[in-house]
């Protein structure tokens, strides 16, 4: 056979080949806000590991739900509360799985002293106590930590003295800056420099926000959705989720 013939023989069968067809995809994703620190270490692992890109843009809950029912996307990793809303869940295909969860905690700037937040009530005397609060209510958190507040019975009580962020990464902000004295929000995002950790919300206060995934109705890259969320179950991506204060699955 012809040199010429025979290289384009074989220049046909690999543009045929399985292989040869797969292409790398660019994924738009939705995802939680306290998500942030996780996906911004694994997402550069999946895209080294497959090819793929990620363009992952993070937002509270309230605006998760507009981008999801106002413009294409390819898959959410966004806390279980976006799924509540029936327009949002309807641009999402099949059963969202769990991908990742995490509890409420209290900060105080490094090297202060911690107050008790063992009990409800020696919760509810730190608040009271607090001269500032950093807080982020704009979010499914934010909003359960108001939920909080109520339950103690101390909404109306610390309301001049909280001090609302622009965003979940701005309450450790605060709180290490010395512009609040505590900070409450997920324990997650409290992981952070400049603060520590007070506690964990005590008792039956304590719940645990729940993120999940899902591919959008709309994708055309539904293969590269399935396989960063299939990703975000591996070992690797585990060890970044527990390595910043989140609990896989």
């Amino acid at each position: 056979m012809d040199n010429h013939v025979l290289a384009a023989a074989l220049s046909l069968a690999m543009a045929m080949s399985p292989i040869a067809a797969v292409q790398a995809a660019e994924l738009k994703v939705l995802a939680g806000g306290s998500m942030t620190a996780s996906l911004k270490e694994i997402g550069p692992q999946f895209e080294k590991a497959t090819g793929h890109k990620l363009d992952i843009t993070f937002a509270a809950t309230p605006e998760l739900i507009k981008m999801a029912t106002s413009g294409p996307f390819d898959l959410g990793v966004v806390p279980v509360d976006v799924m509540k809303n029936d327009g949002a869940r309807a641009k999402f295909a099949g059963t969202p799985e769990s991908i990742a969860r995490v509890g409420y905690g209290i900060a105080v700037k490094a090297g202060a002293p911690k107050p008790d937040v063992s009990t409800p009530e020696a919760l509810k005397a730190a608040l009271l106590k607090a001269q500032s609060i950093a807080v982020f209510p704009s979010s499914a958190a934010g909003a359960y930590v108001q939920k909080a507040f109520e339950r103690l019975g101390i909404a109306e009580q610390i309301k001049d003295k909280a001090k609302v962020q622009t965003g979940p990464g701005a309450i450790p902000q605060a709180v290490a800056n010395g512009d609040a004295e505590l900070g409450v929000f997920l324990t997650n995002v409290l992981l952070a420099p400049g603060v520590e950790l007070a506690g964990p919300f005590p008792g039956d206060l304590q719940q645990e926000l729940v993120f999940v995934g899902a591919a959008a109705t709309e994708s055309k890259e539904a293969a590269a959705a399935r396989a960063f969320l299939d990703y975000l179950k591996t070992p690797e991506a585990t060890g970044v989720f527990r390595a910043k204060g989140v609990t896989p699955g």
